[in-house]
């Protein structure tokens, strides 16, 4: 079955720096769109930055310029990497895969892993 497990979460000070992972498995990773999502406290879970099977991105615009997902399809491995890191940018984080679409990003994400937890602090 669709396994995702991510990791990487911690706590860091306002800008400073993370990389959050999650391994996928159960299905063909380099296949299909994945992405990150994040749910801060006391808020509805959102979009952050998500990758096609060709590699192109697409991100939040709170979170552009700052963050930047990437794949490592050789090891069924999504990244994300945090810079500049924000207050506001608490929330756990997880990720998602969208097989439909066929390939393509189309905000349709239907499965998610447990998420990993980011607390920036001032």
């Amino acid at each position: 079955q669709v396994q995702l497990v991510e990791s990487g979460g911690g706590s860091v000070q306002a800008g400073g720096s993370l990389r959050l992972s999650c391994v996928g498995s159960g299905y063909y990773f380099s296949d299909y769109c994945m992405g990150w999502f994040r749910r801060p406290p006391g808020k509805e879970r959102e979009g952050v930055a998500a990758i096609n099977r060709g590699g192109t991105t697409t991100y939040a615009d709170s979170v552009k310029g700052r963050f930047t997902i990437s794949r490592d399809n050789s090891k069924n491995t999504l990244h994300l990497q945090l810079n500049s890191l924000k207050p506001e940018d608490t929330a756990m984080y997880y990720c998602g895969v969208e097989f439909t679409g066929g390939g393509y990003c189309t905000d349709t994400f239907g499965y998610w892993g447990q998420g990993t937890q980011v607390t920036v602090s001032s």
